[in-house]
């Protein structure tokens, strides 16, 4: 509407000034040299007009024809840079859906056409790595790190080369440039402090932390957190080596993170060893109700020292309790509660308040609740068979809570995963169960050991009558002749007078046949004798054992090797020293 308004000004402007000049009077003369010009002002208005006109439009005939060449130039230079990001474009869509020979094409056509265009480079690298050229990849990426647009490009694909060729060294100074040029850098700087990490340079590892935190990589929260856990690691390496340190260290990441297990376990320690039961209760009781772990219990019953056994197992149901109040009986605290007032309680030989800790969970045991009742009924009853029942059960029972991180699963807590060199990557949990199978399970129940758990645990009681009655001798049975056993020496024959006057043996007395209900069925023995197969006497062994030798043995000669020193200094009654050395060397 606006531009509507102003065109009709503009009209009604112009037509006020055509109207104003042709009502001027008087007429307009030009005179140059001999020509004179005469004509009307309204009329040499118009002429003006027109001769502007002209002159505009011939300058614009001459710009165009001086700048036809460069327009040619520019536009075929457009031209080219169009075919070169067209080819940019499919190439990468082809490196993405791994189309080999495409991604190549195209990269050899972006080169051609876009040599300079950093994409192009690109294009070129990553085609390389999906076929499998190193070599060229790496010459593609070392001449983008030399140009400014491309060096941290250039800088992360010589990173990743060097990960692929497992060339730690050469990729820790990569990541570490990378970082110079820019602290901001989010891969730079995880790969720096997972490198420092591993290697366990806790101080470098802090210091990159504190560069991710000024650059904004990460919040406050998470910064608290892992600079809890590089300062245990650094407590947990420093704590037999420089105590005073560690002390330093693990105080400072239990104020950071008061819910990381290890660091309250060792800050309790220190606590407990100055002293201080009360700091150290509370750091114990903190990191418990936000993780209840075993090493919190046991931390928490040895936090005075010098406390028996009884008093250490009230501590245990002191601490339980505080996770145990409105929680059922599957909850992980519960379950932790339970099975450290167990463990106490063994250890306080309360094997009834031990039991009653562990019933719950006893038709479905875990492997710490099945091995923690093996230990009960060994200890308590000194039952072999029953604690073998409840070892086998712990060998196919479900797995109780570990350290886990990446689905590697350790016996301890590491500050890093060793499989991403993720920080504080491990967390106490149970592992990934493995997936179901068509195969029936490989150790099967069995009826012994049904048959064990069932049964209560043996009392042996002794009589008055079974302690008099003395056990009946056990048959003697011969031992069965060996092939290097001497010959029996053979009784001497006994004369007809002597036979005469030995008693004859009397004859067995058959014992009378049982009721054929009663008699139990004879068991199948492992090895049964063959009956067809009969076993020759062995041969007797003479006393004197001639020695034969072989055909192939060369023997021993009977004078011995020879000795050329001997032979020099004599026979060692020649060395004899004295009359009788000279004697002997005289030939006496």
């Amino acid at each position: 509407m606006l531009r509507i308004v102003l065109f009709f000004v503009l009209i009604a402007l112009a037509g006020a000034g055509a109207a104003w000049v042709a009502d001027q009077p008087g007429d307009f003369v030009l005179t140059w040299g001999g020509f004179r010009v005469s004509t009307t002002f309204p009329r040499f208005v118009f002429l003006l007009g027109v001769f502007a006109a002209a002159v505009v439009l011939v300058w614009s005939i001459l710009t165009t024809i001086w700048r036809t060449p460069g327009r040619l130039r520019r536009r075929r230079h457009e031209k080219r840079h169009a075919r070169g990001r067209h080819a940019i474009t499919h190439g990468l869509l082809a490196v993405g859906h791994g189309d080999t020979a495409l991604a190549r094409r195209h990269a050899e056509a972006a080169r051609r056409l876009a040599p300079n265009d950093p994409l192009a480079l690109l294009l070129h690298a990553q085609s390389a790595q999906l076929e499998g050229n190193p070599d060229e990849a790496q010459r593609v990426f070392r001449a983008m790190a030399e140009r400014d647009d491309t060096r941290l490009l250039g800088l992360r694909g010589l990173f990743i080369e060097a990960q692929r060729a497992d060339d730690a060294v050469a990729a820790v100074m990569i990541a570490e440039e990378a970082i110079k040029l820019s602290p901001s850098s989010t891969w730079a700087s995880h790969a720096v402090l997972g490198f420092r990490c591993a290697r366990g340079d806790w101080s470098g590892a802090l210091a990159i932390l504190d560069s991710n935190l000024s650059a904004g990589l990460i919040d406050k929260t998470a910064y608290r957190r892992q600079r809890g856990v590089l300062l245990t690691a650094r407590a947990l390496e420093l704590e037999t080596m420089d105590r005073d340190v560690a002390r330093e260290s693990v105080m400072e990441a239990v104020k950071l993170a008061p819910t990381l297990v290890p660091a309250a376990v060792l800050a309790a320690r220190f606590e407990s060893e100055a002293h201080q039961v009360r700091r150290a209760m509370k750091l114990v009781e903190a990191a418990w109700l936000a993780n209840p772990h075993p090493d919190l219990a046991d931390a928490y019953a040895h936090v005075k020292l010098g406390d028996s056994a009884r008093q250490r197992l009230q501590r245990v149901e002191t601490l339980a309790a505080k996770t145990s109040v409105n929680t059922p009986a599957s909850a992980p605290g519960h379950v932790e509660g339970q099975l450290a007032i167990a463990r106490a309680a063994i250890d306080a030989a309360e094997f009834a308040r031990a039991r009653e800790a562990l019933k719950p969970y006893v038709n479905d045991p875990t492997q710490r609740v099945a091995l923690l009742m093996a230990e009960i009924e060994r200890t308590e009853h000194g039952d072999g068979g029953r604690a073998r029942a409840w070892t086998l059960r712990a060998v196919r029972a479900r797995h109780d809570p570990a350290w886990t991180a990446d689905g590697y699963v350790s016996d301890r807590w590491r500050p890093v995963s060793p499989v991403t060199g993720r920080l504080d990557a491990f967390q106490w949990q149970t592992p990934v169960a493995s997936l179901p199978s068509d195969k029936g399970s490989t150790i099967e129940s069995s009826a012994f050991e049904e048959a064990m758990l069932a049964a209560p645990p043996p009392k042996r009681v002794t009589t008055p009558s079974e302690s008099a009655v003395e056990p009946a001798p056990a048959a003697v049975v011969p031992a069965a002749a060996q092939d290097n056993s001497p010959p029996e020496a053979k009784a001497p024959e006994m004369t007809p007078e002597v036979k005469a006057s030995e008693p004859a043996p009397a004859e067995p007395v058959k014992p009378a046949p049982e009721p054929a209900e009663s008699s139990p069925s004879a068991e199948t023995p492992v090895f049964r004798a063959r009956a067809d197969l009969g076993k020759p006497a062995p041969a007797p062994i003479p006393t004197v054992i001639p020695i034969v030798r072989a055909p192939d043995d060369p023997g021993i000669d009977d004078e011995g090797p020879s000795d050329e020193f001997t032979e020099q200094i004599g026979t060692p009654k020649a060395q004899a020293g004295g009359w009788r050395g000279f004697w002997s060397r005289w030939g006496g």
